[in-house]
């Protein structure tokens, strides 16, 4: 299904469940827009070639829905591994939790040299390693993580995801070369906001604009998070009421829960 925009952009929904995507409504869809399109041929490049990209953009733009989508769409899905990182991890920290990812579990050798030649072994297959919130992760575990990448007999590309993470790889000028895209996904514009929303979830098609403009406005600001947040309040409210308008009191009262009193 296709939806036109002003300025004549074309905005695409895909009809298919969001699983494992934090979009907290039921019936919510992936809506291709310029943004998602191009983390789409993103991370279908990085996986084809085994490059380092890097996607950021602000919290709540919609780039972890972006990127769990476009890990959806590669055709060897079974391939990825998503390495979970908790806030400035080690270097022995870094290495059990590629371990873990990598489904070596208990096997890891204790020693550091040894562990890494078996980390070397399991990423000769090809891989797609994906570290969201890669901004926790501290010079020497990036530096590690760029030694693994760069090492002759590992193929895997390496997509390094959070608000902030391009600061983070900038600071290690030895990964931060080898980046072959620096993927920003942005806020919504105010043109996209109508269009996207309607495309987003069916509770927003009959929503006049000016309604969603004075949403933008005054709460949403572009923000895909707390667009989502606000579907979930007004799907709450119009739970049950089979003639129900989502009008400006409506909106009003679902704002007022995400900000307080407007």
């Amino acid at each position: 299904m296709a939806d036109r925009g002003s300025g004549g952009q074309v905005f695409l929904r895909e009809q298919k469940h969001l699983a494992q995507v934090p979009v907290l409504v039921p019936g919510a869809q992936v809506v291709h827009t310029p943004a998602v399109r191009s983390v789409l041929r993103t991370v279908a490049h990085a996986a084809g070639v085994g490059a380092v990209v890097c996607l950021y953009g602000d919290a709540g733009q919609g780039r972890t829905v972006a990127l769990q989508y476009a890990l959806s769409q590669l055709p060897h899905p079974a391939r990825v591994r998503r390495v979970h990182v908790g806030v400035h991890p080690t270097v022995p920290e870094l290495r059990r939790v590629l371990a873990d990812a990598l489904e070596l579990g208990r096997r890891l050798p204790r020693g550091a040299g040894e562990a890494d030649l078996m980390l070397v072994h399991a990423l000769r297959q090809p891989r797609v390693l994906v570290l969201d919130e890669a901004q926790r992760l501290p010079g020497p575990a990036l530096e590690f993580l760029r030694g693994l990448w760069d090492h002759p007999d590992t193929d895997t590309a390496l997509l390094l995801a959070g608000a902030g993470s391009e600061r983070a790889l900038r600071r290690v000028p030895a990964l931060a070369s080898r980046v072959l895209t620096w993927e920003l996904v942005p806020r919504l514009s105010p043109r996209e906001v109508a269009t996207v929303m309607a495309a987003f979830h069916p509770l927003w098609e009959d929503v006049s604009e000016d309604d969603v403009v004075w949403v933008d406005e005054h709460v949403g600001h572009g923000n895909l998070r707390t667009w989502a947040k606000l579907t979930s309040h007004l799907t709450a409210e119009l739970y049950g009421k089979s003639r129900a308008v989502v009008d400006r009191g409506l909106l009003e009262r679902a704002c007022a829960r995400l900000m307080g009193p407007l």
